[in-house]
C-alpha cells in the first residue's frame, strides 16, 4: 500500500466516523518524518478516542499497524504513527492551540475531493 493510498483510507474512516476539518499536508518535501499528515479534530475528549480506535481498528483489518501511538490517556491530541503517514487527532481547542497547519504552511494541501472519492 502506498502511502496515499494508506492516506485515503485513514480519511475515510475519520469521515465516516464525523472528525470535523479533516485536512491533509504533504510534507515529502520538507521533511523525512512522513510523506503525509492526516490531522482532524472533535469536540470531546471520548469522540477523539473513538476515531483513532476506528482507524486502528479498520487499518489492522488491513494488516496495516501503527508503529506508535501517543496521547491515549488524555485524549487531547492523539498521534498515530503510520511511518510515511502520521495521524493528528486533536480536541477542538488543543487544535487551534497548536495550529499544525501554520507550522506546516509549506507543505502541499491535499484537495478532500481527491481523497474521498
Amino acid at each position: 500500500m502506498t502511502s496515499f493510498e494508506l492516506t485515503k483510507d485513514i480519511v475515510k474512516v475519520l469521515d465516516n466516523k464525523k472528525a470535523e476539518d479533516i485536512q491533509v499536508i504533504k510534507v515529502n518535501d520538507l521533511t523525512i518524518i512522513a510523506d503525509y499528515f492526516v490531522i482532524a479534530s472533535t469536540t470531546s475528549s471520548t469522540h477523539v478516542k473513538a476515531l483513532v480506535d476506528e482507524v486502528e481498528f479498520q487499518l489492522k483489518e488491513k494488516g496495516v499497524e501503527p508503529r506508535k501511538l501517543e496521547g491515549y490517556q488524555y485524549a487531547n491530541w492523539i498521534i498515530m504513527d503510520y511511518g510515511d503517514v502520521i495521524v493528528h487527532v486533536f480536541h477542538e481547542e488543543t487544535r487551534k492551540f497548536y495550529t499544525l497547519e501554520r507550522l506546516w504552511s509549506d507543505g502541499e494541501t491535499i484537495d478532500m475531493k481527491e481523497l474521498l472519492d
